[in-house]
C-alpha cells in the first residue's frame, strides 16, 4: 500500500494509527490525515488512496456516512475502508461491513489488531 488516509477527529488518535500502521509494515506508506469525514473525502476525490482507516465518531461527517460517500463513488468504490470506534457491538460491525467496510476494530488500537484486520486484504 503506497497512499493511506486517515480520518479521525483526534489528533492523538491519528498519530496513535499512523504509528501502528508504520510498525506493522507501511513504514513506506504515504500517509494523509484528515480531522473529519469532509476533509478525508475531499482528499480522496483528488488522489483515491490504497486504504482509508476511519473513525467512526467524527463531527462534520462521521465515518458512516464517509463509507457510504466512499461506496457510492464510482472512483472510490475500490478502496478498502477500516472503521475503527471506541464504541463497537456485533450488530454496528455488521451493519458496517455490510455497507461495505472490510473491517471494524475497536479503540484503543494497536499494531496486532492493525495486523490481524489488515492481513485479509494485504493475502490479495
Amino acid at each position: 500500500m503506497k497512499r493511506i488516509v486517515i480520518a479521525d477527529d483526534s489528533g492523538t488518535a491519528r498519530m496513535m494509527i499512523r504509528r501502528c500502521l508504520e510498525i506493522v509494515g507501511f513504514s513506506e506508506a504515504e500517509f494523509e490525515e484528515a480531522k473529519d469525514g469532509r476533509e478525508a473525502l475531499a482528499l480522496m476525490k483528488k488522489n483515491p488512496p490504497d486504504l482509508l482507516v476511519s473513525d467512526l465518531n467524527m463531527p462534520s461527517m462521521d465515518g458512516e456516512t464517509l463509507l457510504q460517500w466512499v461506496k457510492a463513488s464510482p472512483k472510490l468504490v475500490n478502496v478498502p475502508v477500516l472503521v475503527i470506534s471506541s464504541v463497537t457491538n456485533p450488530a454496528k460491525t455488521a451493519e458496517l461491513k455490510q455497507k461495505g467496510a472490510f473491517a471494524v476494530i475497536g479503540k484503543p488500537v494497536n499494531p496486532a489488531l492493525l495486523n490481524e484486520a489488515l492481513a485479509p486484504i494485504l493475502s490479495e
